[in-house]
C-alpha cells in the first residue's frame, strides 16, 4: 500500500477551514491532495499558497460545506464562538478536528490501521512519543501527530498493521464525529482551560470524549489519581468497555533511563498496558524503553560535567511540572523563575527540602524569593541563564550535589521566545561553560 492517500479520496466534497496556523495550513493541503475543494480563512493572516481548488476568502456562508475545520485555538461555544462556528451550527454542519477527518481518510482507503489516542492534563507529549517509539523498535508502521507535532491530517496513510499515535487536547476531542480509538488513555485531570469549557466538569466532559465510539474489543487506560478520572472509569466500564485501572501505588519500577521520576512511571504504565493492548510482547516494550530517548525540554539531561548533571526541563512553566520534577531527584541545585502563575511556588513546599540552593531568573525572582526565605531555602538571584548556569554548577560543586536542574516554574516570555528557546539557550549556556572551566574535556553529551 502506498503511503500516500489516493488522491480523489474527497473529490466532490468542500471543506470550510478558519485558521491557518501549523494546524489549518497542513489541514488545506492535505484535503486538497486528496481531491477536496477548500475555502479557507484566517482572520489575522489569511495566505496559502495557491491552487485551482482553493479559494481564501471570509467564511460567510457554509452553502455546500461538507464540515468546517476549526483550528484548535478557535472556540465553537465558550467563551464566545466564533461567528463561522454560529454559522455551521445553525445549518447542521459538523465542525470537526482533523484526527477526525485522518479517521475517516483511513476508512474510506480500506486501510485497518489501528489508533491509538492519548489525552489528559499533563504527560501527554511524553507518552505519545515513548509509545510511537517502541511500536517502531518493534517494526510496526507507525505515525504520530496530533496535538504534538505533525498535525493529524497530514500523517501518511499506514497499513492494515500499522499505528496512529495521536496526541489530542480537550479542544480536539469536543469536535470528533466518527473516530474510534483501539485503545485510549486518560492520564490526569487538573484545572486547565476552563475558559473554553466553563468549569472542570465540562473540561472533564470534553476529555471523556477519547472514548467515544469504543467497544469491548478496545482497551481504556485511566489513572486513579483524582476524582474525575475515577468516576469516568466507572463510565466507561458501565458500558462494557475493558478498562485498565493505573492505580498510582501500584506501579511496578520500570527501567527507562531517559524517563526519571514517578510520574514518568505511569506515564510507562499507560504505554505498557496499550502496547500489550496492540499485540507487543512484554521483551520488545522492555527494548523500546531502554531506547527512548526522552523529549527535548522535559527532564531531559544534556550534559554531564565533573560530575554535575545538567537537566532541561524549560517545559515546566507551573509549578505543578516542576514539582514533578524535583520529585525525581533527591537533591539539586534549582534552576527557577521567570513570569509565575498564579500562586507562584507556594504549592512546592512539601518539595523545597530537595533544593541545596535556588538560583532566580527573570521577572518574578523576587516573587519566588519571598516563598524560599518562608522556607528557608537558601538562594542566588542571578536574573539571566547565562548568569545562572555557572552560579549553579559552583554551587554543586561547593555542596557535592549531582544535579542542576533547570525547571522554572513560570512562563517564559519575560526574556526567551518560548519553553524551548529557553531550554536552547540553556544547552548553549552549559556549553559555554565547559569550554571556559575546561577547555580539554568539554564534558559528556548525553
Amino acid at each position: 500500500m502506498s503511503n500516500s492517500f489516493p488522491s480523489t479520496l474527497f473529490a466532490g466534497e468542500k471543506f470550510a477551514i478558519l485558521g491557518l496556523g501549523r494546524n489549518g495550513a497542513a489541514v488545506a493541503a492535505a484535503l486538497l491532495s486528496m481531491g477536496a475543494s477548500v475555502q479557507a480563512w484566517d482572520d489575522k493572516n489569511p495566505s496559502l499558497p495557491e491552487h485551482e481548488r482553493l479559494t481564501v476568502a471570509p467564511i460567510t456562508s457554509l452553502d455546500g460545506i461538507t464540515a468546517l475545520v476549526l483550528s484548535p485555538g478557535i472556540p465553537h461555544h465558550l467563551p464566545q464562538p466564533h461567528p463561522a462556528a454560529l454559522l455551521a451550527q445553525e445549518a447542521g454542519i459538523p465542525i470537526l478536528s482533523d484526527a477526525d477527518l485522518l479517521f475517516q481518510a483511513v476508512r474510506r482507503t480500506g486501510s485497518k490501521a489501528r489508533f491509538a489516542a492519548i489525552t489528559g492534563t499533563n504527560g501527554k507529549s511524553t507518552t505519545t512519543a515513548l509509545l510511537a517509539h517502541i511500536l517502531t523498535q518493534a517494526g510496526r508502521p507507525c505515525a504520530a501527530g496530533g496535538n504534538l507535532g505533525t498535525a493529524s491530517l497530514a500523517l501518511p496513510l499506514l497499513s492494515d498493521d500499522g499505528v496512529y499515535v495521536i496526541e489530542m487536547s480537550s479542544y480536539m476531542l469536543e469536535r470528533l464525529q466518527t473516530f474510534h480509538a483501539d485503545t485510549a488513555c486518560l492520564l490526569n485531570l487538573t484545572p486547565d482551560h476552563l475558559d473554553r469549557h466553563g468549569d472542570m466538569a465540562g473540561y472533564a466532559t470534553a476529555k471523556t470524549h477519547v472514548f467515544d465510539r469504543m467497544t469491548a474489543d478496545d482497551l481504556a487506560v485511566i489513572s486513579q489519581d483524582d476524582t474525575y478520572c475515577r468516576t469516568i472509569t466507572h463510565e466507561v466500564e458501565q458500558r462494557g468497555i475493558p478498562t485498565h485501572r493505573l492505580a498510582p501505588e501500584a506501579l511496578p519500577p520500570f527501567s527507562a533511563p531517559a524517563l526519571p521520576g514517578q510520574h514518568n512511571r505511569q506515564n510507562i504504565a499507560t504505554v505498557w498496558a496499550m502496547a500489550k493492548h496492540l499485540g507487543l510482547s512484554d521483551d520488545l516494550i522492555r527494548g523500546g524503553l531502554a531506547t527512548f530517548p526522552g523529549l527535548a525540554h522535559r527532564l531531559q539531561a544534556i550534559r554531564t560535567l565533573h560530575g554535575v548533571t545538567f537537566v532541561n526541563d524549560s517545559k515546566a512553566t507551573n509549578a505543578e511540572a516542576t514539582a514533578k520534577a524535583l520529585d525525581a531527584y533527591p537533591r539539586v541545585i534549582w534552576i527557577a523563575g521567570g513570569q509565575a502563575k498564579s500562586g507562584g511556588i507556594s504549592s512546592l513546599s512539601p518539595w523545597l527540602n530537595r533544593v541545596s540552593h535556588a538560583i532566580l531568573i527573570g521577572h518574578d525572582a523576587p516573587l519566588l524569593a519571598q516563598t524560599l526565605d518562608e522556607h528557608s531555602v537558601p538562594y542566588t538571584i542571578s536574573q539571566t541563564l547565562d548568569r545562572a548556569v555557572p552560579d549553579a554548577y559552583a554551587a554543586a560543586r561547593e555542596q557535592s550535589v549531582p544535579t542542576v536542574l533547570l525547571s522554572p516554574a513560570c512562563a517564559s516570555f519575560d526574556q526567551f521566545r518560548s519553553f524551548e528557546d529557553r531550554g536552547t539557550q540553556f544547552e548553549q549556556a552549559c556549553a559555554a561553560l565547559a569550554k571556559n572551566i575546561s577547555p580539554s574535556h568539554e564534558g559528556e553529551i548525553i
